[in-house]
């Protein structure tokens, strides 16, 4: 007789991960959610990039360089809770999603996910101050801890690279399972990792 795990209940053993409210999204979603996930996390960044590229090759100041967003909703750049809401989002994200990663890539994932913690903290303050008109220090302006010593676009681009970057490397060492992590039961199967689909063909072939 089998037994069916119950959705978002986590495996068991001494390496459990939580699987997601279904019981998939760190499971069979977990590479779609991850490529989605990706596409956002490195739009931003380039947004980013582009910002610094208007300011330090294409001469532009500051307040004009808002990235490629920048230039059809310039408004928008500006708001500090679309900033916040993305820093939620990608926490959120690197929270969640970090379950279904093991060994060097799950280190490499919460490298990242740590770094957005601390990220999320400096725009939430940001948005504090936004909305209270009580400004960091002195500061004429919303102002984060950081930013006492680091202009903001730089600061931010710095930011966004220490988050992107070792995500990328979690992904890419993720997608590279070896077979002894996909052997091990206590850690949920999962769509990632290409040793764990190339298992799949053989057994299926045989």
């Amino acid at each position: 007789m089998t037994t069916t795990r119950p959705a978002a209940q986590a495996t068991a053993g001494p390496h459990a991960r939580w699987t997601g409210p279904s019981g998939r999204l760190n499971t069979t979603w977990h590479r779609r959610a991850l490529l989605v996930f990706a596409v956002v996390v490195i739009a931003h960044w380039g947004e980013h990039l582009a910002q610094a590229v208007q300011i330090y090759v294409m001469g532009w100041p500051v307040p004009e360089a808002g990235g490629l967003l920048g230039l059809a909703v310039p408004w928008l750049v500006t708001s500090e809770w679309m900033h916040y809401g993305y820093a939620l989002v990608m926490l959120i994200g690197l929270v969640t999603l970090r379950h279904g990663f093991t060994g060097r890539a799950r280190r490499w994932w919460n490298a990242s996910m740590w770094t957005q913690v601390w990220h999320h903290f400096e725009h939430l303050l940001l948005l504090l101050q936004a909305s209270t008109g009580a400004y960091l220090a002195g500061a004429v302006k919303p102002t984060s801890i950081v930013q006492l010593l680091v202009p903001r676009v730089e600061l931010h681009l710095f930011y966004n690279t220490l988050v992107t970057l070792p995500m990328v490397v979690a992904m890419v060492l993720h997608h590279r399972r070896t077979a002894r992590d996909a052997q091990d039961v206590t850690v949920p199967a999962c769509s990632c990792g290409t040793s764990v689909r190339r298992r799949a063909g053989l057994v299926a072939a045989g």
